[in-house]
């Protein structure tokens, strides 16, 4: 796969806007990375207004961090919108094994056939009703544990899954990929994780699922390599990072992603 560059050019070509329900640690970077990568971010979860606003929207991202029943309902009704209009939309189970509301909650959104699945390794195995060791929302198994979860997961709801970690694996439940880009200080950032989501969702307006999800990630990876070489802490990555992302250009896409066929 080498069209990374030119999936992030056509991304930034549509600047697509970016229906985000999302929870409440992640909306101001996840705003701030959606801006510095060229797309439109808005941040909508009142289910008065959720359906009609769906409609305006390119793509959406759905992150259960901190759902409630009402917001449950919102995050139903802006997916029915894009599934109706096959438009792409992201699902992030955060935390799913912790609790009953979070599983039942998933498994409706599930249900609803989103274009993309990404999670931890220990979400994805407990999406796919395997066990897993989670803590809350921080993964406690490997990324390789969660392959063959991810495969059946895919194959079953039909969605691109990506499982997040030191290297991610993306699968439409044929054909896989493995992205290695990334830095270790990425994790330590509040919400970057969550931010992803509306990355991913901008390039599948512009490119299929799959393709658009590995580029994604790719870049996203890369700019946390780039990030992480000028910056000496927490502190001073985050502003290196939207930097970063708001710097790419496809070239250095294409140069520096860490793609390969599993």
């Amino acid at each position: 796969m080498t069209d990374h560059g030119t999936h992030l050019d056509q991304m930034r070509a549509q600047a697509p806007l970016v229906h985000n329900i999302t929870n409440y640690v992640a909306m101001n970077i996840m705003a701030n990375v959606l801006l510095a990568v060229g797309a439109s971010p808005a941040m909508v979860h009142a289910r008065q207004e959720v359906a009609e606003f769906a409609g305006l929207a390119q793509a959406l991202t759905v992150n259960i961090g901190t759902a409630d029943p009402d917001w449950v309902e919102a995050m139903a009704l802006a997916a029915q919108v894009m599934t109706q209009a096959g438009r792409p939309w992201v699902l992030d189970p955060v935390g799913v094994g912790a609790t009953r509301f979070r599983q039942d909650a998933c498994a409706r959104l599930v249900d609803l056939g989103p274009s993309i699945i990404r999670g931890n390794a220990s979400e994805i195995l407990a999406l796919a009703g395997t066990a897993a060791a989670g803590r809350g929302a921080d993964a406690a198994d490997s990324v390789a544990a969660a392959q063959e979860a991810a495969l059946a997961l895919a194959r079953r709801s039909g969605a691109v899954v990506a499982v997040s970690g030191p290297e991610d694996f993306v699968t439409d439940g044929q054909q896989s990929f493995h992205v290695a880009n990334g830095h270790p200080m990425m994790p330590r950032i509040t919400a970057l994780g969550c931010s992803l989501n509306g990355v991913i969702a901008a390039f599948a307006v512009a490119a299929p699922a799959l393709p658009a999800t590995a580029s994604a990630l790719a870049y996203y990876g890369l700019a946390g390599e780039q990030a992480g070489a000028r910056s000496e802490g927490p502190g001073g990555f985050q502003p290196a990072f939207l930097d970063a992302l708001y710097g790419m250009t496809a070239s250095a896409l294409d140069a520096g992603a860490k793609v390969r066929a599993a």
